[in-house]
């Protein structure tokens, strides 16, 4: 019996799964639902190897419900239209446990094959699960997304993946047998990128390369893996490694090697509007206001790709990469959020200054909403200093403008304007 180890420890239960606790966990926002069955269509988001379909799975059985499954790569309008006759004579019609359809690459469905999904769960005949390493604001039709609810899965962390290899140590009938040492998993969980199915796969190979007891140290899983490199997969593991290269060449300012690894992907028939995605995040992410011209040309390349088939396309990827190689950059834009964003996580819910907020009502008027607020165009250069975030945490500075032409006008304004409060 040749299945792989993934396949074995794949948990059957809410017990035995590992991770996606902002889900499954005692405070989960799937956990209600599970427990009292009621069960909502859905979209798990989330990278390869996260547990998706693995959760669909305990789902359906913890909640009683008849399980059909298809993949979107090789299944077409007519394999969903007969799935759904067979999950309506199933009882789909006639009980509130409705049969679960668990849609595989989600992503991968024309318009025709999601349109042909409407009419099914909008009468309640199935309960669509569907799963997707994609965005499904851009990969899955308004109409079914507005049916479902979109529940995003986490990359494991270390801890997550530490677990199943000692569970896998423990408990799997084969691996079980042979005595093995967990000396040092850092290349494991580095070479792995949070799939878990990935960190099994080359646990698995290291394991059955070695003869007697076993050490597994991150010597030997580098020298193993690198001796049994396997060809690029769109769908498999290598799908992350080369987007991760393509990106980080074009955040490294190398033309030379982003137009490599995009002509690895090409080659290997990568999705072409992944490709032209991840170009418009670094748009943003990796060069933002250092050069906001970035962030029109990748856009224009997702919506050129999205028209224009491959081979044609593959000029424009090639143009938009080297342009955003050769671009200045700056990541200013990205850590602010992120700053912000930890800034509210740790604050919570402060009040907003009432000279700032809206007074659309006498009562809030007479309350001093908007009192005291400086219109800045009634001000000279059309500025007025003044406080905008909470007193809690004012004067606080989140963006901080890169060392780049752009951004130093930026900066240089930001000066004169506030004086002492922005002092780059």
């Amino acid at each position: 019996m040749n299945e792989p180890l993934a396949e074995r420890l794949r948990p059957k239960n809410l017990e035995d799964y590992v991770s996606q606790t902002h889900l499954v966990g005692e405070q989960g926002a799937l956990t209600p639902s599970i427990k009292q069955g009621l069960i909502p269509s859905m979209i798990f988001w989330g990278p390869p190897g996260t547990g998706k379909t693995t959760l669909a799975n305990i789902v359906a059985t913890e909640s009683g419900r008849s399980f059909y499954t298809l993949s979107a790569i090789n299944s077409g309008v007519k394999d969903v239209r007969d799935v759904i006759e067979k999950a309506k004579q199933s009882g789909g019609l006639f009980t509130t446990k409705n049969p679960i359809l668990f849609i595989d690459e989600i992503h991968r469905f024309s318009k025709s094959q999601q349109d042909s999904l409407l009419q099914a769960v909008e009468k309640g005949w199935i309960t669509l699960i569907g799963a997707t390493t994609e965005n499904p604001s851009f990969e899955v039709i308004s109409a079914l997304l507005s049916r479902c609810q979109v529940y995003i899965l986490n990359a494991f962390d270390k801890n997550d993946l530490e677990t199943l290899l000692k569970r896998a140590i423990e408990k799997d009938n084969i691996i079980s047998k042979k005595n093995i040492k967990l000396k040092e998993t850092n290349a494991l969980i580095r070479l792995s990128g949070g799939d878990a199915r990935k960190l099994l796969n080359i646990f698995e190979l290291i394991v059955n390369s070695v003869e007697g007891d076993i050490t597994i140290t991150d010597k030997l899983v580098l020298e193993k893996v690198q001796n049994n490199t396997v060809r690029y997969d769109k769908t498999g593991e290598q799908h992350y490694d080369i987007i991760s290269a393509f990106i980080k060449s074009i955040r490294g300012s190398d033309p030379n090697g982003a137009v490599y690894w995009l002509a690895r992907m090409l080659e290997g028939g990568e999705d072409l509007k992944f490709i032209a995605r991840r170009l418009l995040i670094l748009a943003s992410e990796d060069i933002g206001n250092a050069n906001p011209t970035a962030l029109v040309i990748a856009n224009n390349t997702f919506q050129a790709v999205s028209t224009i088939g491959y081979p044609e396309s593959r000029i424009i990827l090639s143009q938009c990469a080297t342009y955003l190689a050769c671009s200045p950059k700056s990541n200013a834009a990205y850590t602010a959020i992120n700053l912000a964003q930890q800034k509210v996580r740790e604050t919570g819910d402060l009040s907003v200054p009432l000279e700032i907020r809206n007074a659309p009502t006498k009562l809030m008027k007479e309350l001093g909403y908007g009192e005291n607020y400086k219109y800045a165009h009634s001000y000279e250069n059309n500025f007025a200093e003044q406080e905008f975030l909470p007193e809690e945490i004012k004067n606080t500075t989140f963006y901080n403008p890169g060392n780049n032409p752009r951004e130093q006008s930026q900066k240089d304004f930001l000066k004169r304007r506030w004086k002492d409060k922005y002092d780059y």
